[in-house]
């Protein structure tokens, strides 16, 4: 059984409604699963596991949030090479560009990066998931699952 640790930043509260759907699609093919908000939980501690996702919403010019995730996210970048990442989060406008950024940095970091066969560029959900957003979350947890 693969241990997930998913790990999310949220505003509005839709990252955090889409961890917890990418949760259950994952616990739903066998993995076990800690959710963790990116205030409770150390980079080092985030590593403890087989798979990670890490979960934000685009923020102003389609950047990550600066204070907390942003600063996080450059102190686990050093150790992610050859890990099985997945990345999601929502956005408002923009049309998900900060999604394909922040997948080329983990990709130039080495990791081994997982693309759900019906999605381009990872999980981005315009807005509040709808239900075709939470079945497309649940689906790419699952499937991360067994990456």
């Amino acid at each position: 059984m693969p241990k997930l640790n998913i790990i999310y930043w949220t505003m509005s509260g839709n990252t955090r409604i889409m961890a917890d759907c990418l949760a259950e699609g994952a616990k739903q093919a066998g993995a076990s699963v800690q959710t963790s908000e990116v205030t409770q939980i150390t980079p080092q501690d985030a590593l403890d596991c087989d798979l990670l996702a890490l979960g934000c919403p685009a923020m102003g010019a389609e950047a990550l949030e600066e204070t907390e995730f942003e600063p996080f996210f450059v102190k686990l970048l050093p150790n992610l090479a050859g890990r099985k990442l997945a990345l999601f989060g929502s956005y408002g406008w923009g049309g998900g560009e900060w999604l394909r950024l922040w997948q080329e940095r983990a990709r130039q970091a080495g990791v081994n990066l997982y693309q759900h066969p019906n999605l381009a560029n990872g999980l981005a959900v315009c807005g509040r998931p709808d239900a075709n957003g939470l079945q497309l979350c649940l689906d790419f947890g699952m499937g991360f699952a067994k990456f």
